[in-house]
């Protein structure tokens, strides 16, 4: 089986062989893409192979790259990956299986375009959250300003600039095309190089004060325990496990399959301090320190508790629950860090989407072994 990371994958497309996998974007391009009907599907991270049976020594049945979307009917047990993860549930798809790492579990939910952008603070605009496979996005400026918008514009291979399934974003403006599509003007709050796009409205859901109000606000004894031997997090009110999922916490190897050390999550005791975001453009690292550089756009519901930006996170680039994957925070499915945002103190106003304040004594996290 093939494992490419966004970053790999971008490398081979300045190559060349990336216009074998994508198209190039279509910048006018309006409508949303055809996806499979199913009512679960699953959007693929880079390239990889559809197999006979739920084994990665079975044969090949047929190989998918990049962003194909396909439907899932159920997940089975299988073999275990163990050159990348811990995982043994594969899905079965129309051809085969494959690898449940490797996809990302998607909807494919339209929503009406609002009439009217509603206010709920200086300005007109809400957030919302990416309910299809992805959404092809179009740049509302001369030239891109984030380093990897810049990579993927760049010839010989052009990519295609896309939100997917599960990110949050800013919606402050619309417009209606020719044909009749309306779009959202989208951006980042928080975090971005400042880049602005234009996307099909059906693909954004809002999301209400109301669905962003904090859970259980008046209970004042919360903690988080994280345990990076079993990739796991719990919740505690007092003595009460109130919730429990896996996760996934610092890599021990890099894309070249070198062990790392810094990439551990830091064992300790501590507090969702002084950073919240709903949603936050993460950037780190460096392309030169062998491929250890990332940038991830809009990753929601961010609740930091250690120096360095060591965070609770939601993820929409990998599907390896129970496998270290991460350069230090904690990644978690994006309905688990949804609760963990609204359930933690503080909690951060709907319009700034974000609190700040140094010095302040949120929810105790503790990172264990």
């Amino acid at each position: 089986m093939n494992h490419f990371s966004r970053r790999d994958f971008l490398k081979l497309g300045a190559a060349g062989f990336g216009a074998l996998l994508l198209p190039k974007i279509k910048l006018a391009s309006a409508n949303l893409p055809d996806f499979p009907t199913g009512e679960n599907l699953g959007r693929l991270f880079a390239t990889y192979d559809v197999m006979a049976k739920p084994d990665i020594g079975s044969n090949v049945v047929k190989t998918l790259y990049q962003d194909n979307v396909i439907n899932i009917y159920r997940e089975v047990m299988g073999t275990t990956d163990l050159r990348y993860y811990r995982s043994r549930t594969w899905y079965e798809t129309d051809e085969g299986f494959i690898y449940a790492p490797d996809v990302q579990p998607v909807k494919n939910i339209l929503n009406q375009p609002l009439e009217t952008l509603p206010s709920y603070g200086d300005t007109p605009g809400f957030w919302a959250e990416v309910t299809v496979p992805y959404v092809e996005l179009q740049l509302d400026g001369a030239a891109p300003k984030s380093p990897l918008l810049i990579e993927l514009m760049t010839p010989p291979v052009i990519l295609p600039l896309r939100f997917y399934y599960s990110q949050v974003l800013w919606i402050d403006g619309k417009r209606t095309l020719d044909d009749g599509t309306v779009q959202y003007h989208v951006i980042e709050k928080h975090g971005s190089y400042g880049d602005k796009f234009w996307a099909d409205a059906r693909a954004f859901k809002p999301l209400s004060p109301e669905e962003l109000s904090p859970i259980r606000p008046e209970v004042l004894e919360k903690k988080i325990v994280v345990d990076v031997t079993r990739q796991t997090l719990s919740a505690f009110e007092g003595s009460r496990e109130v919730f429990y999922t896996s996760v996934s916490t610092g890599a021990l190897i890099n894309n070249e399959g070198q062990s790392v050390t810094g990439w551990a999550t830091p064992i300790g005791d501590y507090h969702v301090v002084n950073r919240k975001y709903v949603s936050l453009h993460m950037a780190g690292g460096s392309e030169s320190a062998s491929g250890s550089g990332y940038e991830d756009f809009a990753v929601g519901y961010t609740s930091i508790f250690a120096t360095g930006g060591v965070a609770l996170h939601s993820t929409y680039w990998h599907n390896a629950w129970g496998s270290p994957m991460s350069h230090g925070c904690v990644n978690m499915k994006p309905e688990d860090s949804k609760f963990i945002y609204l359930w933690t103190q503080p909690a951060a106003p709907y319009y700034e989407g974000v609190y700040e304040q140094a010095g302040y004594d949120g929810t105790h996290v503790q990172v264990v072994e």
